[in-house]
């Protein structure tokens, strides 16, 4: 997390130094015109780009982590068995939480078995 912070920070510096370093008025030639218009849409695309991609990559798993799966509890001791519905982001793993909102903690000894689908249709 601090090094994201930092290389954030660092970026920052980099286009404020850029930003603020005196212009040169010199005489351009048209190659180099050319050359700077190439540069400004090659950034601009790799910009677009990034930032499709981050946006694709949180939607993905945004949508995965609010999938609901069926997580069956098969306890050893009584021999019984109870499915839930639970969103994928509530998986943890020694407790989730249900799509009521009920809160269950997992012994060592309970076996749970994780569905798409619920267990009685396969």
């Amino acid at each position: 997390m601090l090094t994201k912070i930092l290389v954030t920070l660092l970026v920052i510096a980099g286009a404020i130094a850029y930003l603020r370093r005196p212009k040169v008025a010199s005489q351009s030639t048209a190659s180099q015109l050319g050359q700077r218009i190439v540069f400004k849409y090659l950034a601009f695309g790799i910009a677009v780009l990034a930032l499709l991609g981050s946006g694709g990559y949180w939607y993905w798993s945004w949508h995965e982590g609010n999938q609901v799966v069926y997580v069956t509890i098969i306890s050893p001791a009584s021999a019984s068995k109870e499915i839930y519905q639970v969103r994928k982001r509530e998986l943890q793993s020694d407790a989730f939480t249900t799509v009521d909102g009920l809160k269950v903690r997992l012994s060592t000894q309970e076996r749970i078995v994780i569905a798409d689908t619920p267990p009685n249709m396969r």
